[in-house]
């Protein structure tokens, strides 16, 4: 039955995304007329490039798991790769925050955080340290879910939209080392936590001074931006519809308690009925690229895990160093999966645990927040990708070796 439910998830989100394809009738935000006419004079290798152009990271994924297959061929195991109740809450969350951006919800916050911080460093912060927090209850990937469409609606109102990549950069930076002080900050933590059966409080005690190290650098990448003062940008926001406003925000507490795993997964699929009732349109809205990016991202890392000479190649490594091994991992196949792998392979789980949280910075594909995020900055600024991933490379590489060389260098470990 279990098996059952989660198969229909993934068939729904499947059919739901070639559904909200056809409906809108575009590729990515690319409006495709209604005009039959007008349709056939634009030659349809446009509408493919800009699909290709705009959903890069979906192009990349499938691509690198259709070649795994041809080492791990398709059978009964594909089914084990697919993480359903990620799949299920992502979602879920995109829908519910599509529905909250459709009713100004975040320009109206955004509009709270300008009155109270007046320079860009401070609400830049603000923002950053909003992420941080967040990570902390409803793991890092809803956290960047959640508070990057805040930070694009604040930064635009503030009239401040040249510094949005490094922002969502920060942001990003902020999500992905804020989950690693608690057990269920983040998936791998909460992977790990269960394998090894990590006593709390020797886990708080493992994971206080890199988190303390974290805060440290992510301050000073904050400080590095010019206190310049606020004008505020644009005219008045249109007040939210507050019975509709209310609804969603049970949905979104509802939400994260399907993340905290108090109600069952499948359950997140509520919002569907919810959503056509009050909001077709939000459900169109939802992050359907998103979704299949990691379904395919699954596919690659599982079949990955089950080829012996890269088993081979990480039982070699991790007996060299377990902590430089666990984030040279991360940067190559993300965290989780190197969490999932490499815990097969050393009893160190101390040194594992701290590798996964910091090598979650580092590349793109180092964690599935930072493929959330260039997926959000490519839709608001699409011209302005390179100049993000230059942005975002190097400041994760900043944070990447400065907290490695703290975690080798000082002794953190029980």
């Amino acid at each position: 039955m279990r098996n059952f439910i989660a198969v229909s998830v993934f068939l729904w989100i499947f059919f739901a995304q070639t559904f909200a394809s056809r409906a809108l009738r575009c590729y990515n935000g690319i409006i495709v007329s209604t005009n039959e006419k007008q349709l056939n004079t634009v030659p349809r290798v446009r509408y493919l490039t800009a699909f290709l152009r705009n959903n890069a990271v979906l192009v990349v994924a499938i691509v690198a798991a259709a070649i795994s297959c041809c080492f791990v061929p398709p059978d009964r195991e594909y089914l084990g790769y697919f993480d359903f109740r990620t799949l299920a809450s992502l979602f879920g969350m995109s829908a519910v925050i599509a529905a909250l951006k459709r009713q100004n919800v975040f320009r109206a916050l955004a509009d709270v955080l300008i009155g109270r911080f007046r320079s860009t460093r401070s609400l830049i912060a603000a923002l950053v340290a909003i992420t941080y927090v967040a990570s902390m209850l409803i793991a890092n990937d809803m956290a960047l879910l959640t508070f990057l469409p805040l930070g694009y609606c604040a930064l635009h109102a503030a009239g401040k939209e040249d510094k949005m990549a490094y922002t969502f950069t920060l942001q990003t930076v902020a999500a992905n080392l804020g989950g690693m002080l608690t057990p269920f900050g983040n998936p791998q933590n909460l992977y790990l936590y269960n394998r090894f059966a990590i006593p709390a409080g020797e886990f708080f005690r493992i994971m206080i001074f890199p988190t303390l190290a974290a805060v440290a650098v992510i301050a000073a990448l904050c400080l590095i931006v010019k206190r310049e003062p606020i004008e505020p940008n644009g005219g008045e926001t249109k007040a939210p519809d507050k019975a509709k406003t209310a609804v969603y925000a049970v949905a979104f507490v509802y939400m994260i308690v399907v993340v905290f795993r108090v109600v069952p997964y499948w359950t997140a699929l509520l919002v569907v009925p919810l959503l056509l009732i009050f909001d077709r349109g939000a459900l169109l809205k939802a992050d359907y690229s998103l979704l299949l990016t990691f379904c395919a991202f699954f596919v690659f890392t599982g079949n990955l895990a089950r080829i012996s000479a890269v088993d081979a190649f990480f039982r070699f490594l991790l007996g060299k160093s377990v902590l430089l091994t666990g984030v040279i991992s991360c940067q190559v196949i993300s965290n989780v999966p190197s969490a999932v792998l490499l815990a097969g392979f050393t009893t160190d789980y101390a040194r594992l645990l701290v590798a996964v949280n910091i090598g979650g910075c580092g590349t793109l594909i180092s964690s599935m927040a930072s493929v959330i995020s260039f997926r959000n900055f490519s839709l608001y600024r699409p011209k302005e990708r390179l100049r993000y991933l230059a942005i975002n490379a190097a400041v994760n590489f900043i944070c990447l070796i400065a907290l490695t060389a703290f975690c080798l260098f000082v002794p953190i470990y029980p």
